[in-house]
């Protein structure tokens, strides 16, 4: 396609990428909890880039290749493969909304200790590497895989991202007997909602005294400025 056209689409995916933690955080925290949503996000990830990286090797699933700086290329893609490369995008920001959203929260929970007077140094120091890390996992990227890409081709090139998810996620699972997995609890924002409802529900409702002191104080010989003991 066009670099137009290339560019929107990348732009696209970014874009959802970025939006995808909000929806999975809210799942998690609500819902399903951290840890399963992490377990999904890696399962929808790793099934996303493993059908991007086939893509490189059945050649049905993209259109030929152009020769180099030639000016003269009218090979476009047709509809199914389009639609499977947006397939295998919308996988991996899927799954990048499940694992974005809940990687560093699991995490801290893992370190978490009542009582610990270390615990808010030990939480600075993981979030400190965890950033560490991300940036220069950011920086192998866009460095050694770009070459990896250009030197060996696209099915290399696609191939450590796949094997490198492979890892990742066989390494999530069989550490899942030591994890702490908090349960998931109800969200402020479904609070906040339950609020509103009842508040509406219960606006016709009369009160059962029309003393207005009694509504305060509830108590014999009280009154509005004045507090009975036992409200005191």
């Amino acid at each position: 396609m066009d670099a137009a056209s290339g560019a929107q689409i990348l732009f696209l995916y970014s874009a959802a990428g970025n939006f995808m933690p909000i929806i999975g955080a809210f799942l998690a925290d609500t819902y399903v909890g951290r840890y399963p949503m992490i377990g999904f996000g890696c399962i929808t990830s790793l099934l996303g880039m493993v059908l991007l990286w086939l893509t490189t090797i059945i050649p049905e699933a993209r259109v030929p290749s152009c020769a180099q700086f030639s000016s003269k290329c009218n090979n476009e893609a047709t509809t199914p493969q389009l639609l499977f490369l947006y397939f295998c995008l919308g996988l991996m920001s899927i799954g990048a909304g499940g694992i974005r959203s809940c990687s560093l929260a699991f995490g801290a929970d893992q370190l978490r200790k009542r009582d610990s007077l270390k615990y808010a140094g030990i939480l600075e120091s993981f979030f400190s590497w965890y950033y560490v890390i991300s940036s220069a996992s950011v920086f192998i990227s866009m460095t050694c895989l770009v070459y990896i890409q250009d030197a060996l081709g696209w099915k290399v090139g696609f191939g450590v991202p796949v094997v490198l998810m492979i890892l990742s996620t066989l390494s999530f699972f069989l550490a899942s007997p030591i994890y702490v997995k908090p349960k998931a609890k109800a969200n402020w924002l479904v609070g906040f909602a339950r609020v509103l409802v009842a508040s509406f529900r219960k606006r016709r409702i009369e009160l059962c005294s029309h003393n207005p002191d009694e509504l305060y104080h509830h108590g014999k010989g009280s009154a509005l400025v004045v507090p009975s003991e036992r409200i005191r």
